[in-house]
């Protein structure tokens, strides 16, 4: 197994390599190698050497040649003494000794262009793309670094590049800084978790002559990885460092030398300094670049002054020596003498003063005295100092490595205020490089702590950012620091969000297949885009080109028609100046008349923005920024449904599991706040709490909270007492719920009963003393205004069939209420005897117990049928009873065709789509099918049996349907969910028990009959008896040799192919017992106990959730006996035909096919909204103090309060080091004027006018006064 691991293990290797490998096959094409191809000979190596420092063996006969061009050649230069051949070192490679990953590495020639190696970087090898580069310079020698050094390269440098999603560029060797900054991000990588570990990249750029054991690097396929051997890593050398995620190693064709990477890393850092941030370029700014100076060598003057003329910003790090001290003491004393420019004879120049020059030199020979020329070197140093707002000075021995990334921010702020205009914000840089950074702490601390003005121009640019970068922490600071959101989201902007979407996404793919519908048609349909001249051909492929490859808002409403079905009406149809009820090949012709034109609506402010950003960020799986959008927008119950809606659809069409499982999560969360902010309603106010479930929404296209929970399958949302409270009251109609069942059946056969208080109805004194009962006054009492009484909901059916009668009103009295209509205007009362037969007929409890009887009565009568009274074919038959059940069914059939196509206002395929949903209503299509299929063949002689057989098992599937009607039951719903449930294991078990029984029976029926040609025969002892064998039903005397079987049998196969019985095979029949044997014991104790355990397991799983699950399913049954009309069939012909004259001939809308659906003037919807915003205020609130009590919460209230205290020490440990230095100058300054004093006194040539102060004792001065 180890071997066959290996192997497989190896294969997969293999076929990673060889990706690669083909990935990374361009590069010798065009990356190149420099190779020194003139001997220049080093005048201080006799000969052996060149000035490449390669040795003279090693140069190629090119090379070496005795040209005249090069005898008079006294100084090497790479430009003109190598050449480029095609590059043999790249690839991946991985360092002997250590479990890290692979890291990236690249020779290259030193005027390769940047673009292609950033393209490399960040396409090929997958580095993220940079919000800062740090490139740190100096140090690179083998003097130890000191101690402060490596905390503010460890605790400031790679911390802050964790927090802003840093590049670090060092050499990338094993010495100095390099192996400091290598150190550091392995203990941070150890330390951090995976998610912030890679958003830090360590680059080496070193020079490729310099990189010892670099020829284990060279393979001109590329090595993928290549094996690289360290000699010691506990000294410093000149090795690569294996901390580092790629090395870009420069070669200018020497060997041994330092500086040949200079110029390539100063295009490189030029090149990155002007690409955008962000994903995909999508952010603010360009890239921030910030040069680090560390130390350094008198050479480094040009590599600085090189960099500040592209207005590259500079860091100093100063006490770290050398360089780094010596532009400190240049830059900082800037007021002494020594650099106080003088004004040149022309008006405005500035220039140096003579001994400038002298003073700078002086200065510098102090530093370098071992430097000769210095003329050049004080050029560039004064170069420099007209730079000087580039650098910033810090002193990290002092300061501390803390706050090192504010240090950053200020340096790159001082940098980018340089270069901006005078009419710019001075804060806006500041903000934007936060906003990349994703530092919101200094935002807050630094930006939005009331100092600052902040203009809706000012933030809109850095709010686009946060948005498509997903920054949620920003997005609440500008809403909340003067970003207006109705001013911000324009349509146009919402679709240039939905345009920023990352590749690769599901939503990304979603919009992609919209608009190739789109695409096609517009190619296929002509329209004012095609019908061009020919003259303006061109300016017309112009025109089209944007407005018809762009994500517009049509191809949104799309995606979320397609995620939402048909419980919302389309989104943005409204927008795009499309009818709601138009067909899809409709409405994609006229938007594209539409986006042909000048698109106005893309100027048009959103009405609703937090909701259109909370789809937003739901549909990109944004799980903070999705929470963040849903607390700002309104209808919250519906908003987390809906969001909770949209994410189990994407989890259903997801491939990656991980995503998927976040979308899972993401959208449990939504329905755990729904089922919150719904608590928080329904125990604030119980009748306004029923009017949220039922209120037509205006933002979500139409449909309700109980619609949006069904189709979102908010199963516990459902469970909510509030809901079944709802749910229970619709159920009862006007009829208490504690009304016991007997009664029902008794008013049902007797209905005089309803009129003798026999069965007890609800008043509006009842829902008082229901409320004062439960201690929630009814706050929408006679006393308020009609305008208050939004919270009064439907719970009188009586109510809901006002206008399903009558059909004058398009609402009921308890509705003209909610819409403010006085109570004068509502239409008068009927009699008593007409309402109490209506509230008890049309409750759909007596709906739903008329049915199961009639139901009962038609298994009856069809049982009859089959069993006593089905007569032969016409003319003998069939019978009177028979007919009558065929009316019945007819009735069925009717009632089956009222519900798919004539309720609600859905097209007929969008109502045929959801008829199909249900389960049970294709049980229903099969039954009424087999019916006709049996009707019509028992009508004809020839197929009259067959005709008997379908509909026997016609009768079956009607009578399973009984499982359905139970369904309401609390005890038996929850049994008939685990047996659906079982079901579904049972074909599991059959798969396995099917293969042991084909494997059993085929090899069983083989080794006991030599011959058997019969199929019949074949089939029974193959499949049909093994299947019994299970149930102990096993015939041992045909089994069996030793016993006898008296059946009589034969060897001639001629008698065997007429159908006579083979005779056994003796010879096998020891092998048939043991297989017997192993059959049984598999099928008997493995597979029915694996069956019982996964029976266990379902029963369980339900069980646990049983309450929920039938609470759920409760649901569709009462929207189901609540849509239907009072009688059952076969009577419910007679509602049939009283629709049809009301809806067909006398065109009387019914209020009905808005089940569940409130409708609420502007004026009431508002205000039941802000009492929803509240309860959900109250809510967050809630959870706040919850969050804040918590442990974690504690702690890390805790540790900012350490810290203060830590920056407080560090505060007050600097004043000591202060006062320790102000009291060692006083000490000095006494004892000087102490001297002077004596020798002043000692002398005779000066004779004061009075004689020296004395010292006064201070305890002696304090006790005198």
């Amino acid at each position: 197994m180890r071997d066959t691991g290996g192997e497989a293990g190896g294969g997969g290797d293999q076929i990673g390599r060889s990706k690669s490998e083909k990935a990374q096959s361009w590069i010798p094409k065009i990356v190149k190698k420099r190779v020194c191809t003139t001997f220049v000979e080093d005048s201080f190596s006799n000969g052996s050497l060149c000035q490449c420092g390669g040795v003279r063996d090693a140069h190629a006969s090119v090379a070496l040649g005795d040209y005249f061009s090069t005898a008079i050649v006294n100084h090497w230069d790479s430009a003109q003494h190598s050449s480029e051949y095609p590059t043999d070192a790249f690839g991946e490679l991985q360092f002997e000794g250590t479990s890290k990953r692979h890291s990236y590495f690249l020779r290259l020639s030193w005027d390769t262009p940047p673009s292609i190696v950033y393209t490399l970087m960040t396409v090929h090898w997958g580095l993220p793309a940079p919000n800062l580069v740090v490139s740190v310079v100096g140090g690179e020698t083998k003097i130890k670094v000191k101690t402060w050094v490596r905390e503010v390269l460890r605790q400031g440098l790679v911390k802050a590049s964790q927090s802003t999603g840093a590049w670090i560029l060092t050499p990338g060797l094993r010495q100095g800084v390099g192996r400091c900054v290598g150190e550091a991000v392995r203990d941070h990588a150890a330390a951090a978790s995976s998610v912030s570990l890679s958003k830090v990249v360590a680059l080496g750029i070193a020079p490729w002559g310099l990189v010892h054991n670099r020829e284990q690097l060279v393979n001109p396929q590329g090595s993928f990885p290549a094996n690289y051997h360290v000699n010691n890593t506990s000294r410093d050398s000149n090795c690569l460092d294996n901390n580092y995620r790629a090395f870009l190693l420069v070669d200018d064709g020497s060997v041994g030398r330092r500086g040949g990477e200079t110029v390539f890393r100063v295009k490189l850092e030029d090149f990155i300094s002007h690409q955008r941030t962000g994903i995909w370029g999508s952010g603010t700014i360009d890239i921030p670049v910030l040069c680090m100076l560390i130390s350094g060598e008198a050479n480094l003057l040009e590599r600085i002054d090189l960099s500040l003329k592209k207005s590259m910003p500079w860091l100093v790090l100063a006490g770290s020596g050398g360089m780094a001290d010596f532009l400190r003491d240049i830059l900082e004393n800037r007021s002494s003498p020594l650099l106080v420019p003088s004004s040149s004879e022309g008006e405005g120049e500035v220039g140096p003063s003579v001994d400038l020059k002298d003073r700078v030199a002086e200065l510098f020979k102090k530093y370098f005295p071992s430097e000769a020329e210095t003329d050049k070197l004080v050029e560039r140093v004064l170069s420099i100092y007209q730079n000087r707002d580039l650098v910033t000075i810090y002193h990290g021995e002092q300061e501390g490595p803390n706050d090192f990334d504010t240090v950053l921010l200020k340096t790159l702020v001082g940098a980018s205020k340089h270069r901006a205009t005078a009419d710019a914000n001075p804060y806006n840089e500041e903000l934007k490089l936060a906003v990349t950074w994703n530092r919101v702490d200094i935002a807050k601390s630094e930006l939005f702590n009331g100092d600052i003005h902040w203009k809706y121009e000012d933030l809109e640019e850095s709010m686009t950012d946060a948005l498509i970068n997903d920054k949620p922490q920003f997005v609440r600071l500008f809403t909340e620091n003067g970003l207006n959101i109705l001013e911000y989201l324009t349509y146009g902007r919402l679709e240039s969000l939905y345009c920023s979407v990352a590749e690769g996404t599901l939503l990304y793919q979603l919009l992609q297949r919209c608009l190739t519908e789109r695409l096609g048609t517009t190619a296929a349909v002509p329209g004012p885009c095609s019908q061009q001249d020919s003259s303006f051909k061109v300016a017309a492929e112009n025109i089209q080109t944007w407005p018809v490859t762009e994500i517009s808002l049509f191809e949104v409403s799309g995606v979320l028609e397609l995620l939402m079905g048909d419980i919302c009406q389309p989104f943005y149809y409204d927008v795009l100046g499309l009818e709601q009820q138009s067909t899809r090949r409709r409405a994609l012709r006229r938007v594209i008349k539409l986006l042909c034109g000048d698109r106005v609506y893309r100027e048009t402010r959103c009405p609703f923005p937090w909701e259109s950003l909370f789809i937003w960020a739901v549909l990109q799986n944004r799980s903070e920024m999705a929470a963040f959008f849903w607390e700002k927008a309104g209808e919250s119950v519906m908003s987390a449904l809906s969001g909770c809606k949209i994410l189990r659809e994407l989890s259903k069409l997801e491939t990656e599991p991980e995503t998927k499982l976040s979308m899972k999560e993401l959208a449990q969360r939504f329905e755990n706040l729904a089922s919150d902010i719904f608590s928080f309603c329904y125990r604030s106010n119980e009748s306004r709490s029923f009017t949220l479930l039922i209120r037509k929404s205006s933002i979500w296209s139409g449909t309700t909270c109980l619609q949006m929970g069904m189709s979102a399958d908010a199963r516990l949302f459902f469970s909510h007492d509030g809901v079944q409270s709802l749910l229970s009251q619709i159920w009862w109609g006007d009829m208490k719920r504690n009304t016991e069942v007997w009664k029902l059946l008794l008013t049902f056969f007797c209905p005089i009963l309803c009129y003798i208080n026999f069965i007890s109805f609800r008043t509006d004194t009842d829902q008082q003393q229901e409320q004062e009962e439960e201690g929630k006054p009814n706050e929408d009492g006679p006393g308020r205004d009609s305008h208050s009484l939004y919270g009064t909901t439907i719970f009188s059916f009586s109510d809901i069939k006002q206008t399903d009668v009558d059909g004058n009103e398009l609402h009921s009295p308890r509705v003209e209420a909610i819409k403010g209509i006085p109570q004068t205007l509502r239409p008068p009362k009927r009699p008593f005897i007409v309402s109490r037969w209506r509230q008890f007929w049309f409750a759909p409890v007596t709906s739903f117990l008329g049915n199961v009887l009639m139901y009962f009565l038609f298994l009856l009568l069809f049982a009859y049928v089959l069993l006593v009274d089905f007569k032969p074919p016409p003319p003998d038959g069939p019978a009177a009873t028979e007919y009558v059940l065929y009316f019945w069914v007819f009735t069925i059939v009717c009632e089956e065709i009222r519900e798919t196509f004539f309720l609600g206002m859905m097209t007929w395929r969008q109502t045929v789509r959801m008829y199909f949903q249900d389960v049970w209503n294709k049980c229903d299509i099969i039954a009424i099918t087999l019916f006709i299929v049996g009707l019509i063949c028992r009508m004809f002689e020839p197929v009259y049996g067959f005709g008997r057989d379908v509909l026997c098992l016609d009768y079956m599937v009607f009578t399973l349907r009984l499982i359905h009607i139970f369904a309401i039951h609390k005890q038996l719903g929850p049994k008939i969910i685990m047996c659906g449930k079982m079901i579904k294991d049972i074909f599991f078990f059959l798969f396995f028990l099917g293969v042991w029984l084909m494997a059993y029976g085929v090899a069983n029926q083989a080794l006991l009959y030599a011959y058997d040609p019969r199929l019949d025969r074949i089939f029974r002892r193959v499949f049909y008896r093994p299947y019994l064998h299970i149930f102990g039903q096993i015939p041992v005397e045909e089994i069996d040799v030793d016993f006898e079987w008296d059946k009589a049998c034969t060897h001639n196969v001629t008698l065997i192919q007429e159908g006579a019985e083979p005779c056994r095979t003796m010879s096998s029949n020891w092998l048939v017992v043991i297989l017997l044997v192993v059959y049984l014991l598999v099928t008997n104790i493995l597979l029915i106990n694996l069956l019982i355990a996964m029976f266990s397991y379902t029963f369980s799983e339900v069980q646990a959730n049983s309450d929920i699950y039938w609470k759920f399913q409760r649901y569709n049954l009462i929207v189901q006996y609540h849509s239907r009309p009072s009688l059952a069939p076969p009577f419910i012909i007679l509602s049939h035909l009283n629709l049809f004259i009301k809806r067909i001939i006398r065109k009387v809308p019914s209020i009905k096919v808005h089940h569940f659906v409130l409708h609420l003037s502007r004026k009431a919807a508002n205000r039941l909204v802000t009492w929803e915003t509240i309860q959900k205020e109250d809510f967050l609130t809630a959870q706040n103090k919850i969050q804040k009590s918590s442990d974690s919460e504690r702690l890390k209230r805790m540790s900012v309060k350490v810290d203060d205290a830590l920056k407080h020490l560090n505060v007050s440990r600097d004043f000591d080091h202060r006062l320790r230095a102000l009291e060692n100058e006083m000490e000095y300054c006494s004892s000087a004027l102490s001297w002077i004093v004596d020798t002043l006194a000692q002398g005779s040539t000066f004779k004061p006018p009075r004689p020296p102060p004395t010292l006064r004792d201070p305890l002696t001065s304090s006790s005198s006064t």
